[in-house]
């Protein structure tokens, strides 16, 4: 039995997380076992709570309840907490997602204590290394064992870094791209219900979808400003759920909400993929967002200069808008879906395949 100890701590591990955790729990069940630790980075009700809920996400075997602070903060205290809990437990494996700060600090305690590391969404770059996500996914990659790629892109960067299969110590695998796998199987839920968020909020397929939450955006006062002015100038209504720190920022600043966006609050997983696939087109600084609005056939803007996902940029179905009022306004006034819609990330499989290749890496 493989003993896996997995890491979570933001919305966006707690999908890809539901996925793995559903293929462990059935076809590998008698092959692997998994330890689940929340670090608590995100802890509130609607960015924690409702997604464990909503996803049937088993509840956390230990919760650090770590909280909000700064970088070194808040990673200097997980890296406590998680290296306390891997020293009681010592698995086989340790499982990370994405590019928080909860992904490096379990990256940094698991390397330290000689305990390999497997990395779902290894190998994604924006080049741009202001970012701290940027920072945190490459660091996390050269501390990884197993490296779990969503895209032939993905593993192109890897090897342009020297992290090549089977070149020390380095597995490689490219597994196609987990958060497709949430969205087919959370699609037909949200189908299949009534009463959702759609018609709760008034709204009908003629929206948009926005979301923002990113530092280079909410951290800027005059880029926040900018891309206010540009999603304002839209002619049909949009619906904007509002990370806390964006709503603080824009509280703060006193920017007011423009008429025709409807702020609401942070939102559980149906309610966002029932969005997203009910809209006209999306609004996101989301790597992940930006994704979602590819599985849906959604033309996405995205408010940010650069981007890890440059398959959709390349297909045409995502524009790079960054903070310009003026092109994020032109952008949103001829959104185009084009004809062809390449299956770039996987057939929806990835979870088993992702668990087969820890397997067959170990």
């Amino acid at each position: 039995m493989l003993r896996i100890t997995t890491i979570v701590g933001a919305r966006p591990q707690f999908v890809k997380a539901a996925v793995i955790s559903r293929v462990i729990r059935e076809p590998f069940r008698d092959r692997v076992s998994e330890f689940l630790i929340h670090t608590g980075q995100h802890y509130d009700e609607n960015m924690s709570d409702v997604f464990f809920r909503d996803m049937e996400i088993p509840q956390p075997d230990l919760n650090l309840q770590i909280g909000s602070g700064s970088h070194g903060e808040t990673t200097g205290k997980m890296l406590i907490g998680i290296e306390a809990a891997l020293l009681a437990n010592r698995p086989d494996l340790l499982l990370v997602y994405g590019d928080t700060n909860s992904t490096l600090a379990g990256a940094l305690a698991a390397s330290k204590l000689h305990i390999p590391v497997a990395h779902v969404e290894a190998g994604l770059r924006s080049f741009n290394r202001q970012m701290p996500e940027e920072q945190n996914r490459i660091v996390t990659d050269h501390l990884s064992r197993v490296l779990l790629c969503p895209t032939s892109a993905a593993v192109k960067n890897l090897a342009r870094e020297g992290v090549v299969e089977g070149e020390n110590g380095y597995r490689v695998f490219r597994t196609g791209d987990v958060m497709l796998d949430a969205s087919l199987f959370y699609r037909e839920r949200v189908a299949n219900r009534s009463g959702g968020i759609v018609s709760t909020l008034g709204l009908s397929g003629d929206f948009f979808l926005l979301t923002m939450h990113r530092a280079e955006n909410t951290d800027d006062p005059r880029r926040l400003r900018a891309i206010w002015e540009g999603v304002s100038s839209s002619e049909i209504p949009g619906v904007f759920p509002v990370h806390p720190r964006t709503r603080k920022v824009i509280e703060q600043i006193g920017l007011r909400p423009a008429k025709n966006i409807t702020l609401i609050d942070p939102v559980g997983y149906h309610d966002m993929i029932e969005l997203e696939s009910s809209c006209r087109f999306i609004v996101t600084d989301s790597g992940g967002v930006q994704k979602e609005a590819y599985f849906f056939g959604k033309p996405c803007i995205t408010l940010r200069d650069q981007t890890e996902w440059v398959e959709t940029v390349e297909a045409g179905w995502n524009v790079l808008a960054g903070a310009d009022s003026t092109t994020i306004s032109q952008a949103m006034k001829r959104p185009i879906a084009p004809k062809e819609q390449p299956p770039l990330y996987g057939d929806g499989n990835s979870g088993r395949e992702i668990v087969q290749a820890i397997l067959t890496a170990l």
